[in-house]
């Protein structure tokens, strides 16, 4: 077919299938190609799918049709024939671009072109008429891109065009800055905001979750490179995909081989020379680069693919220095590997098998300025992350998929100076070698009665830094303190059962799924070598009268002779979830009815259960016990939907969803274990010998408040989608979320606190009483805290949100635009809890409800931290008719809401810690809004007919817009409403890559 004729049927059956689709018959006058995003598919299977109907000339359904499609990305095609309606369905296709081929008994042959996304599914409507002598041509035409519909839920896909087109970055975390209505954000732990709290997205990748278990923030570390597709789920969810998520749901599929050999290598570099200097805060002078190679196949043609890929991103510090010198410079190497098999073994069954391993090892990651070189420490992680999954299709309407995965994250503080020194109950410590038996606080001078100057002024003279050729105390010398092994486990195994039937005049798309997962963390500390060391001078004694000189803060599982010690605390949730969802479709309507529900258990260390006791335990270090559960009735998730297809192809749609989310931190922040590995603290006389040890008061473990409703987001949408023209599509919604039950730990006689300040507890909130009524009954019986875990009274958060999108997709040119209107308020802060707020906080013990103005009645009612009023992105980009891509990225958000934090209008002193103590109304102050354009140019050499030489360029910020977020709120500090972070000057990226 030659390009004009091509051309003019492609502008032909665009008109006619719009016209078509506007009739209940779709009667088209020609070949046509209709597409639309429409349900999501069974979710154990990272898979879309396609639907349609085939029709005669005149309207009428054409049964017994053979549908056909055929993809590189799929071992074996997959066919189906047309019911009595006309109507066909090929599910769970592995997402990629397809080829259809209609066929009808009479030899009657058309072709269509269809791309199929993650989570979608694509509908794919045709007229197909009786052939004669002069119609032997076959038509293939490529239909304009699919676009996004609502479906009475808010999701997007995007493949990896466009995010190899844009000026993304390298990590999973920066696929967020391609999502409508979530905040742009560089934290490097904190997820962003959307429509909830941070640690209330979920992320997947190739389905499987990579959030931390207990804490929910974003874990895993992929790079983009491996990344093929990409779904986003921002509210509206049906009950398909276990989604308890109270923000946004990520999910990503990696990229897996075809028929064909291919593959890439490429060379990224970021020079520290490469960047602009920070106008404000640290000046961080990093060389990074990345090494990314993948290489896929067939092993069996049409039958079983494989892919492999291999990353190693690496970032090299220059030289700095502290008050004692020149130091280590910070340093960066990670090495991951990642292998995939595809295989179909039959038409019906379809497998995937992968495995990822990474493994991450930083040095001198942390130093302070009045810390030695030997004092740095640095951080270790491995990963693990094994995926088996597989679909079965029983007939051209009932699917069965499942999936079972484990992932593991195995992290490490650890001393870059390992010191050789054993701790023993009755050692004593070498005062001629102190640097070598843990980290010494080098002591100053002081004026104290008794306390020993020369014995200190001996220790700066030989352990102080120089400042004018004076030695000073106040530094630390020595190996740092602490070993912190924390590692993380999840194992998930889900099946999920589709089915579609006709009733009446009815379709239903019947989903059925069941998912159990265990998430768990083990904590060890040890100390590196005796810990923290610290000069007492003899200000202190023992109980024998003998003067303190020396203290250290040593682990009690240092010590292998204590018979308490535990080897690790060990924390898990364990959950079992099922969902229904029935999609039916009736006319110009669809209507989604569904429930997820739910059953969480917590398990924590140190209890065994025992009859006849107040608290039904009794102590037994190291023995796992259960916590406390969520019930079946407690976690039902209604999600209800309605979509109207007005004329045929625009809509309108409404939804109701309940989520309870799951990111709790309570399994190991309540567990009694914390307190059963606490700290020693050992003294020693002048010569450093040994005098005793005593336990050193932690963390203990906390009783629950009864008949606790579990954390809930109510969610309530509605909105419209509209197709301009082959190319435009539009979509607008108004959104409500309300969140309520947040639970906290909190002093158990909070709400009888009385009154302070020019404030007090609220009368129907005093008049509760204690939370636990019988919790002194229980201490006296197992010990434990007095704080407990409680609801947080009247704790409440709103979002209200109006958005409006806007997508092109052209033959050489990709655009989307979204701006969001959006305010975030209440009296519960999930995101500002802690004095470093970019960091795993417990979810459920945090500084929140910790005392007196620290309660959700303590100014803290409010804008959110995380309220942005403005969002708008439009990032899109263009190929050139000279193998060049050019992409473009644009962003405004509003600034950062804070207040001021002030423990004198609680009564207390000024040295009294402010931290969570708010001194007026939350988000009283808005820092200054932040606007930045990312830009990249890719140039594509053609070698051979099989090898592509890439240049690329990416530059980020590049009108140097170094806007200060992270407002210093401590009222009485020097720095009070200064930025402590301030987003990344601008910088340049560039790349060279091999594809073949």
């Amino acid at each position: 077919m030659k390009l004009n004729k091509s051309a003019f049927n492609k502008r032909r059956l665009a008109l006619a299938t719009r016209r078509a689709l506007r009739t209940p018959l779709y009667s088209m006058s020609a070949l046509a190609l209709a597409s639309a995003m429409v349900c999501a598919p069974a979710v154990a299977q990272q898979a879309g799918g396609i639907k349609g109907k085939v029709v005669g000339e005149q309207g009428a359904a054409v049964a017994g049709v053979t549908v056909t499609a055929t993809s590189s990305v799929m071992p074996k095609p997959r066919t189906a024939t047309t019911s009595e309606d006309g109507s066909y369905n090929l599910p769970l296709l592995i997402p990629g671009r397809y080829e259809l081929t209609f066929k009808a008994a009479d030899g009657t042959e058309r072709k269509a072109v269809a791309n199929v996304l993650l989570d979608q599914v694509s509908n794919v409507s045709i007229v197909l008429a009786p052939a004669s002598a002069d119609d032997t041509e076959v038509i293939q035409i490529i239909g304009s891109a699919i676009v996004r519909e609502g479906n009475s839920s808010l999701t997007n896909s995007i493949g990896d065009d466009v995010v190899e087109g844009l000026p993304v970055g390298q990590s999973y975390r920066d696929l967020f800055k391609l999502v409508p209505g979530v905040q742009y954000s560089e934290n490097s732990t904190l997820g962003p905001a959307a429509g909830g709290s941070g640690v209330d997205n979920k992320y997947g990748f190739d389905g499987v979750d990579v959030s931390l278990p207990l804490f929910g923030n974003l874990a895993s570390e992929p790079s983009t490179h491996d990344i093929e597709m990409v779904s986003m789920e921002r509210g509206g969810a049906k009950a398909i995909g276990f989604n308890r998520s109270g923000g946004f749901a990520m999910n990503t599929k990696s990229k897996s081989g075809t028929n064909e050999f291919r593959g890439k290598i490429e060379y990224k570099l970021q020079d520290a020379n490469f960047s602009a200097s920070p106008e404000e805060g640290i000046d961080q002078e990093i060389d990074k680069s990345w090494v990314t190679a993948n290489f896929g196949g067939p092993l069996i043609e049409d039958e079983l693919f494989f892919y492999a890929s291999y990353y190693r991103p690496e970032e090299d510090g220059q030289s700095k220095t502290t008050a004692y010198g020149d130091v280590k410079p910070y340093k960066s190497v990670r090495d991951e590997y990642f292998g995939k098999l595809t295989w179909a073994p039959t038409y019906e069954l379809l497998l995937n098998l992968s495995y990822r391993t990474s493994e991450k090892e930083e040095t001198a990651a942390s130093i302070g300025q009045y810390e030695a070189d030997t004092a740095s420490a640095g951080n270790t992680a491995d990963q693990n992350v094994l995926i088996f999954d597989g679909s079965y299709i029983i007939d051209d309407y009932t699917t069965l998929s499942f999936q079972y995965s484990e992932f593991e994250l195995e992290t490490a503080g650890v001393p870059d100076t390992k010191l050789s020194v054993v701790p023993t109950i009755g050692g004593s410590l070498d005062l001629a070698n102190l640097d070598q038996m843990g980290y010494l606080n080098v002591p100053e001078l002081k004026s104290d009665e008794g306390f020993d100057n020369a014995g200190a002024q001996a220790l700066i003279d030989k352990y102080g830094y120089q400042e004018n050729g004076v030695r000073r105390g106040g530094g630390g010398v020595g190996g740092f303190f602490q070993y912190d092994n924390i590692n993380f486990y999840r194992d998930t195994f889900e099946t999920a059962l589709k089915h579609e039937m006709m009733l009446g005049e009815s379709t239903h798309n019947l989903h059925f799924g069941f998912k159990w997962m265990e998430s768990e963390e083990q904590l060890i500390r040890d100390s590196n070598g005796w810990g923290s060391i610290s000069y007492i001078g003899g200000l202190e004694t023992a109980g024998d009268g003998t003067p303190i000189y020396f203290r250290t803060y040593t682990q009690q599982s240092t010590f292998g002779d204590i018979e308490s010690s535990v080897p690790a605390i060990v924390s898990s949730i364990e959950t079992y979830s099922f969902e229904i969802n029935d999609t039916i479709e009736h006319g110009d309507f669809t209507y989604n009815i569904g429930v997820l529900i739910s059953k969480d258990t917590y398990y924590g260390q140190g209890l065994r259960a025992k009859d006849g006791t107040v608290s039904g335990f009794e102590v037994a270090p190291g023995n796992k016990y259960k916590m406390y559960s969520i019930d079946w009735k407690d976690l039902i998730q209604p999600r209800l939907g309605v979509e109207w297809r007005y004329d045929g192809e625009n809509t309108v749609f409404a939804n109701f969803a309940q989520y309870n989310p799951e990111a709790s931190s309570l399994a190991r922040a309540a567990s009694w274990d914390r307190n059963a590995r606490p700290q020693l603290e050992v003294w020693f006389d002048k010569d450093g010998n040994y005098i005793e040890s005593t336990p050193r008061e932690g963390s203990s473990g906390k009783a629950f408040q009864d008949n606790m409703k579990p954390r809930r987001v109510d969610e309530f949408t509605i909105g419209t989608t509209k197709q301009l023209t082959d190319e435009w599509f539009l979509r607008g919604h108004a959104r409500y979320r309300e969140g309520s039950h947040f639970w906290e730990d909190v002093p158990n006689t909070a709400r009888l606190s009385g009154t302070y300040g020019s404030g007090s507890v609220p009368a129907h909130i005093a008049d509760k009483g204690l939370y636990v009524d019988n919790l002194a009954d229980i201490r006296a019986e197992i010990g434990g805290s007095s704080y407990v875990i409680a609801e947080v009274d009247d704790g409440q958060t709103k979002y209200w949100e109006l958005s409006l999108e806007a997508e092109w997709n052209g033959d050489n040119t990709y655009l989307n635009a979204s701006y969001v209107w959006s305010h975030y308020y209440g009296n519960f802060d999930q995101d500002n809890t802690t004095a470093n707020n970019d960091a795993n906080t417990f979810v459920g013990s945090s500084n929140y409800n910790d005392g007196n103005g620290r309660y959700s009645w303590d100014n803290k009612y409010g804008t959110l931290s995380s309220d942005k009023p403005h969002l708008l992105k439009v990032f899109g980009y263009y190929t050139t008719d000279w193998n060049a891509n050019i992409g473009a990225y644009l962003l405004y958000q509003s600034g950062q809401p804070w207040e001021k934090w002030d423990p004198t209008v609680y009564g207390y002193a000024s040295t009294v810690s402010a931290t969570n103590r708010y001194g007026e109304p939350a988000g009283s102050r808005r820092g200054p809004s932040h606007w930045q354009l990312d830009l990249n140019y890719t140039q594509d050499y053609q070698l051979t007919d099989d090898f592509v030489l890439k240049f690329r360029a990416d530059l980020f910020n590049v009108f140097d817009r170094q806007t200060g977020y992270s407002f210093n709120p401590y009222a009485f500090s020097e720095n009070f409403g200064e930025p402590r972070r301030y987003y990344n000057p601008r910088r340049l990226q560039v790349s060279v890559a091999v594809e073949f």
